[in-house]
C-alpha cells in the first residue's frame, strides 16, 4: 500500500486495540481495489477521548471513524447529529464530518445483522424477535429490526431498566410496534438474538434457554467468534445461525458508503481479508 499526502484515513478508536479486526479487513480491500485509504487503530482511553475525537476531525484527510468499546455510548453525546438508529441505540459506532462541519453519528451493528439474515433467506417482516441484551449492540439490532418491519420485539436484559429504556425509545420512533420486556422465552419467536457478552469466554452460561428455541427460528450471536456454545446448541436444534463475524462483514459495505468510499460485497471482503 502506497501511503502519500492524498491518503484518506479512517480512524478505528477504542481501548484496548489488540482485539481489532477491522484494519485486517478494510486495508487489504483498499489495497486490492487501488483505493487510497487506510484504517488506523487509535488506543484512546475514556478520560481523553472527547477531546481526541474532536481534534481528530480537525484533520482534513480523516473521512470517518469506527468507534468501538468503551466509547460507543459516550460518542452519542459528542456528535451534533445522530441517525434514528443511533438515537434508539443510545450509541454509535461510526462518525463522519458533514459538509457543514457537524459531526454525525450512526450505528451499523443492526444493519449488519439484518443484511446477514436476508442473505440467508430470512425476511423479518411480520416476525416476533427476541433480543437478549439491551446495550448498544442489542439496541442497534432492535432498532434495525423495527425499521425492517418486525411485528413485535421481545426485549430482555438482566438490567431490567435497560430493557425498559430501550422499549421507550423504540415506541417513540415506532408507536405501532408491539414491544415486550422482562420475558426471555423464545418458544414463539421467529428470530432470536444473543446481544449479551455471554459466550466470549469458555464456560459462560447460556444467555437464554436454547431448548425452547423453535427449530425454524433464525438465531444470531454478536460474539465475534465463528462458533459459540449458544450457536452450537441452536444449530443442534436445526436452526439457521448467524455469527458475529457474519454481521461484521455485512456491515462494512454500509460503513464504506457512509464514509463516501467505494463499497463492495461481504463475499469479496472475506476473500481478501487477512485475519490470521
Amino acid at each position: 500500500m502506497n501511503i502519500n499526502g492524498s491518503t484518506q484515513v479512517i480512524a478505528h478508536i477504542g481501548f484496548p486495540t489488540f482485539t481489532f479486526k477491522s484494519p485486517m479487513i478494510y486495508n487489504p480491500y483498499f489495497e486490492a481495489a487501488g483505493i487510497n485509504a487506510l484504517v488506523v487503530p487509535f488506543a484512546s482511553q475514556s478520560p481523553e477521548y472527547p477531546d481526541f475525537l474532536h481534534a481528530l476531525f480537525g484533520c482534513g484527510n480523516v473521512v470517518g471513524a469506527l468507534i468501538t468499546m468503551p466509547h460507543k455510548v459516550s460518542t452519542a453525546a459528542l456528535v451534533g447529529r445522530l441517525s434514528r438508529t443511533a438515537e434508539i441505540a443510545g450509541a454509535c459506532n461510526a462518525v463522519r464530518r458533514a459538509a457543514d462541519g457537524t459531526l454525525e453519528g450512526n450505528m451499523f451493528d443492526g444493519e449488519g445483522f439484518v443484511r446477514s439474515a436476508r442473505r440467508k433467506g430470512f425476511d423479518p417482516s411480520g416476525k416476533l424477535a427476541l433480543v437478549a441484551g439491551c446495550g448498544g449492540v442489542g439496541s442497534a439490532i432492535a432498532a434495525s429490526l423495527a425499521a425492517a418491519g418486525v411485528a413485535g420485539l421481545r426485549l430482555f436484559d438482566v438490567d431490567a431498566a435497560a430493557a425498559e429504556a430501550l422499549a421507550g425509545r423504540l415506541k417513540t420512533h415506532y408507536p405501532q410496534l408491539a414491544v415486550e420486556t422482562g420475558n426471555s422465552n423464545p418458544s414463539d419467536c421467529g428470530w432470536v438474538v444473543n446481544a449479551t457478552p455471554l459466550g466470549m469466554n469458555a464456560g459462560d452460561a447460556m444467555p437464554l434457554d436454547t431448548a425452547r428455541i423453535p427449530s425454524a427460528a433464525l438465531v444470531g450471536d454478536v460474539v465475534l467468534q465463528s462458533e459459540t456454545a449458544f450457536l452450537n446448541a441452536a444449530r443442534g436444534r436445526g436452526c439457521t445461525v448467524l455469527t458475529g463475524t457474519d454481521m461484521l462483514f455485512e456491515q462494512i459495505p454500509a460503513y464504506l458508503d457512509y464514509f463516501g468510499l467505494p463499497a463492495t460485497t461481504a463475499e469479496h471482503l472475506r476473500s481478501v481479508a487477512r485475519l490470521a
